[in-house]
């Protein structure tokens, strides 16, 4: 089925649209030229039935993410959170390499949030074993997934946690990073702006996080 897939995406490529999108990417990724709607709707079968079957063939994964254009990859990541009830603990090292190769805002950010989110609310243990290590990484995708894995948590955020991995990139200049703290912070202020408030105002942010994060709290 997933070579069926495959030779779908590329008998509906648009050469017109694709040099738009990889511009929209930096041109850091050549593209088909399949936009988001065509793509859901191209793909929609092939994730129904592979969420039926509650179980990841990481060959699909391997086989879809090392294809180059980029629509693959994003197949692969829905194909992940189609089953992310299912990825097993011992796969936290397979998602490692998702986010540390053909590394981009656009993949790491929904595996980070809705893929590593979910695997560490079923296996907290995660958070020791990897998490902790991925804030204090050189590695900015690692960091940034850090960042962001709590980003759906609403009042389940741990604060303590959160301020943790803040504190430990909040002295970086790197855009990724300080949108990252800013966006982690904006979207806990619409569970707890008081919180998110007094954490800006006692620590020494970049001017972006500080911007992106005080967006809903009448800061100063």
């Amino acid at each position: 089925m997933i070579n069926n897939i495959i030779s779908n995406l590329y008998d509906n490529a648009d050469p017109e649209k694709a040099p738009q999108m990889a511009a929209y990417m930096k041109s850091k990724f050549p593209f088909i030229g399949i936009q988001k709607p065509l793509r859901q709707q191209l793909t929609k079968e092939f994730l129904k039935e592979a969420k039926k079957g509650k179980t990841v063939d990481w060959d699909i994964v391997s086989m879809l993410w090392n294809l180059p254009e980029r629509e693959f990859q994003y197949l692969t990541v829905d194909y992940l959170i189609a089953l992310k009830d299912y990825i097993k603990v011992e796969d936290i090292e397979k998602i490692e390499k998702l986010i540390t190769t053909k590394s981009w805002w656009d993949t790491v950010d929904a595996i980070a949030s809705v893929i590593v989110g979910q695997m560490c609310r079923n296996h907290p243990e995660l958070i020791e074993s990897h998490i902790i290590d991925w804030a204090e990484s050189s590695n900015i995708w690692l960091a940034r997934a850090a960042i962001l894995f709590q980003l759906k948590y609403k009042e389940n955020t741990d604060i303590n946690l959160l301020s943790r991995i803040i504190r430990e990139n909040s002295e970086q200049k790197e855009f990724f990073i300080t949108k990252a703290i800013g966006w982690a912070l904006r979207e806990y202020s619409k569970t707890n702006k008081e919180w998110v408030r007094e954490f800006i105002r006692n620590n020494a942010l970049q001017p972006l996080s500080i911007r992106e994060g005080s967006k809903y709290t009448s800061f100063p």
